[in-house]
């Protein structure tokens, strides 16, 4: 009578081997196919945050010119996109999310779902380079600034206004200008 053991088949070195080698393919299979997924799920997330962001841009945009009424600016024309080139090298700089127009006076004004400090930071380096390449429907008018947020923080508040920048906010579903403080002066780049 055979024991248990003695009828067991004891693996060889190049049944471990194939054994292992399955496994390595198998881990590879699903490394690879987990990989497709995240990349699946990254555009489907990316894609979402920038619809949020063009909502937001869109419920600004929506007849903004009307909020700077209590101002010398007669603004009747918006345009959304702008993009602002080197004309010696027909480069892009940067682009405008959206330009309000007049006869005398063009602002720039930059939108984001949540306004911080680096926002503004970057969009005051952007009035700089709009200043020296304006596009032509900035060309011999007088260069503002403002900055659009869905919430905008405080320390960002403080910054735009020290660099002569208006600020707005969404507000439920209408953009409000956030009133600037006492002896605030926009800057005209």
């Amino acid at each position: 009578m055979e024991t248990m053991q003695a009828t067991e088949k004891r693996p060889t070195l190049e049944d471990v081997w194939a054994i292992l080698n399955e496994n390595a393919r198998q881990m590879k299979v699903n490394e690879e196919k987990t990989n497709r997924e995240m990349r699946k799920l990254s555009k489907i997330v990316g894609g979402l945050g920038n619809s949020i962001g063009e909502l937001i841009e869109t419920l600004i945009a929506a007849r903004l010119w009307e909020k700077f009424s209590d101002f010398p600016y007669q603004f009747k024309r918006a345009y959304r996109r702008v993009q602002v080139f080197d004309d010696a090298t027909n480069k892009e700089l940067t682009d405008i999310d959206i330009m309000l127009t007049d006869t005398e006076w063009v602002m720039a004004v930059e939108v984001k779902r949540d306004l911080v400090l680096k926002d503004v930071e970057r969009h005051i380096k952007r009035m700089k380079l709009i200043s020296e390449h304006p596009p032509a429907e900035a060309k011999n008018k007088k260069l503002l600034g403002a900055m659009a947020g869905g919430l905008v923080a405080p320390d960002a508040r403080d910054l735009a206004y020290e660099a002569g920048l208006f600020l707005l906010e969404l507000k439920g579903e209408s953009v409000a200008l956030i009133p600037p403080p006492q002896g605030f002066s926009p800057k005209i780049w």
